[in-house]
């Protein structure tokens, strides 16, 4: 077995895009494409506190049961992926409950931008509930 060690990955083609053969081989990967580009695990039910995060700038409270997520890098577009899942007060993480970068209910308008997104929890009457919640994005860098 060989160990590779190195600061920087560039691709002979092209730069930014690295090809990874799939397990099976049958199969190439952008290695780029798959990576996670943003993380974060946030406490918002008294003030705003992040617990660990990754690839955001800033974590904003902007009103009860909404906050901003301001990436430190920007997207290619605003199509990119964000799974979110809460954490309810008996400490299990669960998926639901959660609108992120949506068009929600009146009066909850949420546009993403390149560089951010909104990440929401409201109850069904459509007020907004603070909650601890995990949330990642996929998608295309810049």
């Amino acid at each position: 077995m060989a160990t590779l060690k190195t600061n920087t990955l560039t691709g002979t083609s092209t730069a930014g895009s690295i090809a990874v053969t799939t397990e099976g081989g049958a199969a190439t990967t952008n290695l780029q494409q798959g990576l996670t580009k943003a993380w974060c695990t946030v406490n918002q039910e008294s003030g705003i506190s992040t617990a660990d995060s990754f690839g955001y700038s800033s974590i904003a409270d902007t009103r009860t049961g909404q906050t901003l997520n301001t990436m430190s890098i920007a997207m290619g577009n605003i199509h990119y992926a964000i799974v979110q899942s809460e954490h309810d007060t008996d400490g299990s993480w669960t998926a639901t409950g959660g609108v992120s970068g949506a068009q929600a209910v009146s009066p909850w308008t949420l546009a993403s931008t390149t560089t951010a997104h909104t990440i929401v929890r409201y109850t069904s009457g459509g007020s907004g509930e603070d909650t601890e919640y995990c949330a990642m994005v996929c998608g295309d860098s810049a």
